[in-house]
């Protein structure tokens, strides 16, 4: 018999470092999933990828308090600011985009950049081979103020 889906929720969470704590402890517990069980699969998930990289994480949970979780990869802002290697800057310490993307650039990255991020985010991304995902990620990278050589 299948399960009775109860719901889905959406959490961009790091890599490796899912704990009870908020913003996932509050989030799963008021849908009666187990946090703990929840924290050491995701952590255990991600244990291959970069550690603190953001990972949003689709997380389907059905009325017998079981869950399923889909993790994709990183968002393209978060390769693309890496590639163009941003220092963190403000409160939370990250890197930020031009504040006035068109007018100003943030920093650079090359065309051999784009295409290696755009491949990493090939499974995720509505494109059927890597040019047009190559036209995605030049897209975010024009809006975020980082300029193509």
């Amino acid at each position: 018999m299948a399960k009775k889906l109860a719901g889905k929720m959406k959490l961009q969470i790091p890599a490796g470092k899912a704990n009870p704590s908020p913003p996932v402890g509050p989030a799963l517990g008021q849908r009666g999933i187990n946090i703990m069980e929840f924290c050491k699969a995701f952590n255990a998930k991600t244990q291959d990828m970069e550690p603190g990289a953001p990972c949003p994480t689709v997380i389907t949970y059905y009325q017998d308090k079981s869950f399923t979780m889909d993790i994709k990869t990183p968002p393209a802002s978060y390769y693309l600011k890496k590639a163009a290697g941003l220092k963190p800057v403000g409160k939370r310490n990250r890197p930020k985009g031009a504040v006035l993307p068109g007018r100003e650039t943030a920093g650079t990255v090359t065309i051999k950049q784009v295409r290696e991020i755009a491949e990493a985010k090939m499974k995720d991304l509505s494109a059927n081979d890597v040019e047009a995902a190559m036209q995605i990620i030049l897209g975010s990278a024009k809006s975020m103020g980082i300029e193509v050589k």
